[in-house]
C-alpha cells in the first residue's frame, strides 16, 4: 500500500502510523484557511470520523466553515501528520475554540469547546477537515 501526502506542506513526511508532531508552529496561514473555507466548496470533511462527528453535532460543512472563521492564533494547539484511512496523509494544524451556546437542558449559555484539525490540499484550493468535535 502506497501512502502519499495530499497537503501543500512538504518540509517533512510521516514516519510511522500517524499522530507524529510537526515542530515549528502553525503550518498554514490562518487567514488563508478562513478564506478558502468560506468559499462554497472550499471545505471538505476529509475523514470518516470527521464526517460522523459533524453529523452528530447536527452540522454540515457550512457550519464547520463558520467555526473555522472564529479561530484565532491564540486557539492553535499543535501540528501533526494525520491519515484519512485510505493511504493518504496530510500535515494538519489543530485548534481548539470555546463558543458560548445556549444549552436547553441547562437553560443557560455554556462554553462549549470545539476541536478542529485541518490541512490545505496541494492545489491550495481546499481545506481538508480531519477532525471537528467537542
Amino acid at each position: 500500500m502506497v501512502n502519499f501526502n495530499v497537503s501543500v506542506y512538504s518540509k517533512s513526511s510521516p514516519l510511522k502510523g500517524g499522530g507524529e508532531k510537526i515542530i515549528g508552529g502553525p503550518l498554514y496561514d490562518l487567514a488563508k484557511v478562513k478564506l478558502i473555507a468560506k468559499v462554497g466548496s472550499g471545505l471538505v470533511l476529509w475523514t470518516r470520523d470527521c464526517q460522523l462527528n459533524v453529523r452528530e453535532l447536527g452540522w454540515d460543512p457550512d457550519d464547520v466553515a463558520v467555526l473555522v472563521a472564529r479561530l484565532t492564533a491564540a486557539n492553535y494547539i499543535d501540528s501533526e501528520w494525520c491519515a484519512n484511512g485510505k493511504s493518504a496523509w496530510a500535515a494538519c494544524d489543530a485548534y481548539s475554540v470555546g463558543v458560548l451556546e445556549w444549552v436547553p437542558t441547562a437553560r443557560k449559555e455554556l462554553r462549549i469547546e470545539y476541536f478542529v484539525k485541518f490541512a490545505i490540499n496541494k492545489l491550495g484550493s481546499l481545506v481538508l477537515m480531519v477532525s471537528c468535535h467537542t
